[in-house]
């Protein structure tokens, strides 16, 4: 055994441990809840310690499954981490990689997919896996998250398959426990191997193609090679988890049963549910009931040799994180049966789809389950297939209608005049009402609301993934006076554009339709944005810009402030200088676009009667500056003051393009009110470590004038 040392950790703190004492050379990444905390500890780390490992934002997992690739067939060691529908968004990378048999590691914090949204601890995306060519390792808890890490690699790069460590969201990814790792890094690497990959892309004076063209006389030997290389991962697991134990003392097998070899019911039951179900059969075996359990560390290559465990067993009950639709079992049900019939064993298969969006699984469950089980052995009757912790529903239920809807002539207010009632633009009704979840101080409604008191007909309102959607929208409540649909990050803008198609077919009232992304929504959803506004998708898309990844705990993105501290960039801080949107949708010549800001409200409500207008010709595109006092750590009662700063320093210039041409609607300089670039960056909690660092503030006031001017110059040509 080589030395070790305990350490108290999340499995996701663990990944990033792995990843250090490792040394990837590259792990490109897009946060999603449960697995962000890998990244931000990575960043974390590379900021204490001295290690390699490139961290690489992306603009989501499908450009990060690439950048994997990319960085695979170069020759290097690659990692990435992900959950839920991130997973599924790479789906298509995945056979890329495995098809072209070039090794990585990834990670997936098992959680729920969409629809309904949810983030809490199911297996159904990582059952979406399980024919992308990937080899699937199962953690059952942290120490296991750790070790698997390590082994990972290994057996990537002996079979030349990339491989997923697999782990339960929050149940592992987030709850510490103590934890064995190694104290040095070079045994670790000499466990692993020196890096020696069959082909690289670089080697220019080898030269090879890569992801060919093939036609199906070959085709079959590609994939029948994939097959034979899962037999050959298959054949040297066990041989891995032994030369493992050697060094770490820890014995791993494929299959871990607890008293299982004479139990007449056997529960089967994936991650850390596991634990919870020994301490049930450590009850009931005190009553002398035959009862046991079972769990596989490996999901492919499939390994549920389960002839020695489950030969007196007469009932096994597989739990089902995740239900295959129609099929009367989950994946693992689905596998246990056809196990049993390959072995001719006679148990029956009971399956009970259990936990989703992370339901509690107790000892207590466990025990009913075994019961029910042992009944069925004395002659009482079983349901085989069933969802365990279901409720029963109300066929007569009507949907509770919260808010009654506004009437047009409540909100038929003439916008164009010079002047603005500002009482009588306040004493407007909202169409987001209170009640929501938002932090105190929040920019998202209030902004959100502003724009829409100049909208004067009924509204359709499309949330991108984000805060705005997350808290106003727990079921079976809501916060919205108008229809509302969620969509994912990716999407919200072609879900959008099929919306208004069907309502332009046979229009029977006039509708507004308005896309509202932010929480650096628009990384991922940027390129179906730009594609609505060529196609000319009459709708408004309203980005409300706080400056990070929100939702998940600010992480940085490509709207942060350049030097922002960030969840994954707290050592060195963000790199990037923020993209502009407005420009970007600029080029594409769409009808209308404009910059907002709640302290200026006049400014904000004519452009706002401006959109709702152009909407009716083509895309429209509304960008505010969106305060969010947690993350960046100002206090609420300073967010307009501080609003008022970015607008006065140029930092974020209140102008519009209508029709191609462009016009400054405040102009700080004209009004003698133009401030530094400190007065507004220096006064955000998130940015004070800048006063310490001239170079990035100077970089910040350079860019931030040379915009500035450039749109100056704009403002001044009749052509732009």
């Amino acid at each position: 055994m080589l030395k070790q040392k305990m350490v108290f950790q999340s499995g996701d703190e663990l990944v990033a441990t792995a990843c250090k004492q490792i040394n990837y050379d590259i792990m490109p990444y897009y946060p999603i809840t449960a697995s962000t905390q890998i990244a931000e500890n990575i960043d974390i780390l590379k900021g204490k310690e001295n290690f390699d490992t490139k961290l690489v934002l992306a603009d989501g997992e499908h450009s990060a499954f690439g950048m994997c690739y990319g960085a695979s067939i170069s020759g290097g060691r690659v990692l990435t981490a992900t959950s839920g529908n991130g997973l599924l968004y790479a789906l298509e990378q995945m056979p890329v990689q495995s098809g072209t048999r070039f090794p990585m590691v990834l990670n997936v914090a098992c959680t729920s997919v969409s629809a309904p949204m949810s983030i809490k601890c199911e297996h159904s995306d990582i059952m979406y896996a399980l024919n992308t060519g990937f080899i699937i390792l199962f953690a059952k808890d942290n120490q296991e998250v750790y070790d698997f890490n390590i082994m990972g690699l290994k057996l990537a790069e002996k079979v030349n398959l990339p491989v997923i460590i697999a782990f339960d969201g929050f149940f592992v990814s987030h709850q510490k426990k103590n934890v064995h790792i190694f104290e040095d890094d070079k045994n670790i690497l000499d466990f692993i191997g020196e890096k020696n990959p069959l082909y690289n892309v670089l080697d220019t004076k080898n030269p090879i193609s890569i992801g060919s063209y093939m036609t199906e006389l070959d085709m079959i030997n590609n994939k029948y090679q994939i097959h034979q290389a899962m037999e050959e991962a298959k054949e040297y697991i066990p041989i891995l988890f032994k030369e493992y134990c050697e060094i770490s003392g820890r014995n791993y097998t494929p299959i871990e049963s607890y008293m299982a070899k004479d139990a007449e019911v056997i529960i089967f039951a994936l991650g850390s549910t596991y634990e919870a179900i020994k301490d049930g059969v450590e009850m009931l075996r005190k009553d002398g009931k035959k009862v046991g359990v079972f769990t596989t560390k490996v999901l492919r290559p499939s390994m549920l040799d389960i002839e020695n465990i489950c030969k007196e067993a007469k009932i096994i009950i597989c739990l089902d994180r995740q239900d295959s639709y129609g099929a009367n079992g989950g994946n693992m049900s689905l596998e246990l049966k056809a196990s049993l019939q390959e072995k001719d064993l006679d148990a029956k298969v009971i399956t009970r789809i259990y936990g989703l969006s992370g339901k509690n699984f107790y000892k207590e469950d466990a025990i009913n389950l075994f019961n029910e089980a042992l009944n069925c052995l004395e002659g009482q009757e079983i349901k085989r297939f069933d969802y365990y912790g279901k409720y029963e529903g109300d066929e007569n239920f009507i949907p509770t209608t919260y808010f009654e809807p506004i009437s047009s002539d409540k909100l038929d207010i003439d916008f164009g005049k010079d002047n603005i009632d500002i009482n009588k633009l306040t004493s407007m009704p909202r169409r987001i009402v209170g009640g929501h979840g938002a932090c105190a101080g929040c920019g998202i409604f209030p902004n959100l609301n502003m724009l829409l008191k100049a909208i004067k007909t009924p509204v359709v309102l499309l949330f991108q993934t984000g805060c705005g959607s997350i808290v106003s929208s727990a079921y079976p409540k809501t916060s919205f006076r108008t229809s509302y649909v969620h969509n994912l990050l990716q999407n919200g803008a072609p879900t959008l554009e099929g919306i208004v198609y069907m309502y332009l077919k046979d229009a029977k009232e006039d509708i507004t339709f308005v896309m509202v992304t932010g929480d650096g929504g628009l990384d991922i959803g940027l390129g179906s944005c730009l594609s609505s506004g060529i196609r000319k998708a009459k709708f408004i898309i309203f980005e409300y810009d706080n400056c990070g990844y929100m939702t998940t705990g600010n992480q940085n993105s490509y709207s942060s402030f350049l030097g922002a501290k960030t969840g994954t960039s707290s050592s060195f801080g963000s790199p990037f200088i923020p993209r502009d949107t407005p420009m970007l949708f600029d080029a594409i010549n769409i009808p209308y676009i404009a910059t907002v800001c709640e302290s200026y409200p006049e400014d904000f409500i004519k452009k706002s009667d401006k959109a709702f207008k152009y909407s009716k010709e083509g895309l429209v595109f509304i960008k505010c500056l969106s305060a969010c006092p947690l993350n960046w750590n100002i206090n609420p009662e300073d967010e307009i003051k501080l609003l008022e700063n970015s607008v006065k320093s140029c930092y974020f210039p209140l102008y519009e393009i209508e029709n191609g041409k462009t016009k400054i609607t405040y102009n700080p300089e004209d009004k003698n009110e133009k401030i530094d670039i400190e007065d507004f960056i220096l006064n955000i909690g998130s940015m004070k470590h800048l006063k310490d660092k001239k170079e990035t503030l100077d970089k910040i006031r350079q860019e931030t004038n040379r915009k500035w001017e450039r749109l100056k110059e704009k403002d001044k040509s009749k052509y732009l």
